[in-house]
């Protein structure tokens, strides 16, 4: 008996091993793809250079956190260009040209390495499948003569049959959603990109086929993300947790028109909107209920989520498409209902649907359109002139880049935002 038991506990260690170990694997991986390297304390890299890349139609035109790569749509096609060296270094075209809601849906390079993740949808070719179906098997009474009985009418045989089982087809989503991890060499080398598929546990079964991912947060250090997706009408929140899960956190008819991801805690902020009730909630994980529980953090209709950043959540109060006030709170790992705001700054700032606000490394707020970028440090107001045909300014709000229309090409120009 003592023997049995001691082998009974030694399998049970083993298992709690080999599950420990698994799912240390899979956060490695995924702190691979998420670059979970902890240089959120260094300064962000500012560069001056200039390159002409091929095409005028750019859009969606984002820089890598060492500021030598570019990532754009050229055509419904995603490109990646080597600034230094002036040329294309990858491209993901579409698997089909008809339809336009297949291909590159989304991409967004990682605040800390040259790791772009995008994206990518495509046509189930197994969206239908054809199954056996049996029915449930049943007892039939048939007559059956018996030659040692006077009267075979009144003699009956009770015989087992075999259902025939039936042909029954099963649809699926007809659109295949999924994530991959693109991760850019020294951009003074020659190698070829890894470009690396990340599978989802359900098989993106989640994802709405002709859906658009509107917004697309990280939070590398907890590797975490989140995406809407935007289906006719339908707006649907989701998370991907660090075991590929794709779960989906929205209500019910909600609307949510930004967001932002704490850095520290994937704590997700979001302008969430019910009807004519609009506020600022926050949505964290209960590990006890393994729940999402939602808290609010402010119910002023005219308040917006700005951003996240080390240890502080910037809110901005937003009146007749003007940025009147910047407030902040603490960005804690227990979130706390309607914490007290801090106001930071007050003043007058153009603020629309098209206007972009970055949180900087410095806690300075960037807010910019494509011909003025306002920074706002330390209750101070900066306005800086934007010289190029369409201007942005980078994730990290250091950089600036300016596109200039020359013929079929475009010229791409690089410098500090604050010179």
């Amino acid at each position: 008996m003592k023997k049995k038991m001691r082998t009974l506990l030694v399998w049970i260690l083993v298992s709690l091993i080999l599950q420990f170990g698994g799912y240390s694997l899979l956060n490695k991986q995924m702190e691979r793809v998420l670059g979970n390297s902890g240089t959120d304390s260094q300064p962000p890299i500012t560069t001056e250079l200039q390159a002409t890349i091929s095409g005028s139609g750019l859009s969606n035109i984002q820089v890598s956190y060492s500021k030598d790569y570019a990532a754009y749509m050229d055509n419904n096609v995603l490109k990646v260009f080597n600034l230094k060296k002036g040329k294309v270094v990858f491209e993901k075209k579409p698997p089909s040209a008809n339809d336009q809601t297949l291909g590159v849906l989304d991409y967004q390079w990682l605040p800390d390495r040259n790791i772009l993740l995008y994206f990518y949808a495509r046509k189930n070719p197994n969206a239908v499948t054809t199954v056996k179906v049996y029915p449930a098997k049943s007892e039939v009474s048939t007559p059956s003569i018996s030659f040692n009985s006077e009267d075979p009418k009144q003699d009956k045989t009770v015989i087992k049959t075999s259902p025939q089982p039936k042909l029954e087809k099963r649809y699926g989503n007809p659109q295949l959603t999924e994530l991959y991890s693109l991760e850019l060499p020294n951009s003074d080398e020659d190698a070829v990109p890894d470009d690396r598929l990340n599978p989802f546990e359900s098989g993106s079964k989640e994802f709405p086929a002709g859906g658009k991912i509107e917004k697309f947060v990280v939070s590398p250090v907890t590797n975490l993300m989140y995406l809407t997706v935007k289906t006719g009408s339908e707006q649907q929140l989701m998370k991907i947790d660090v075991m590929k899960k794709v779960s989906v956190l929205s209500e019910s008819q909600e609307e949510i028109d930004n967001m932002a991801a704490s850095d520290q805690y994937g704590i997700l902020y979001i302008d969430s909107k019910l009807g004519a009730l609009q506020q600022i909630t926050a949505i964290q994980y209960n590990t006890a209920s393994q729940k999402n529980k939602r808290y609010i953090i402010t119910k002023n209709t005219s308040d917006r989520i700005l951003g996240v950043k080390k240890g502080k959540i910037y809110i901005g109060e937003v009146k007749n498409n003007q940025l009147v006030t910047i407030k902040t709170t603490n960005d804690l790992p227990d979130v706390k209902e309607n914490p007290s705001l801090e106001t930071e700054w007050i003043g007058s700032i153009p603020f629309n649907s098209n206007t972009r606000a970055i949180i900087g490394a410095d806690g300075q707020i960037i807010v910019c359109d494509n011909q003025k970028a306002y920074i706002v440090r330390d209750g101070h107001l900066k306005e800086v002139v934007l010289q190029g045909d369409e201007n942005y300014c980078s994730d990290d709000g250091a950089e600036l880049i300016q596109l200039r229309k020359e013929g079929a090409s475009t010229l791409f120009k690089l410098q500090p935002l604050e010179q």
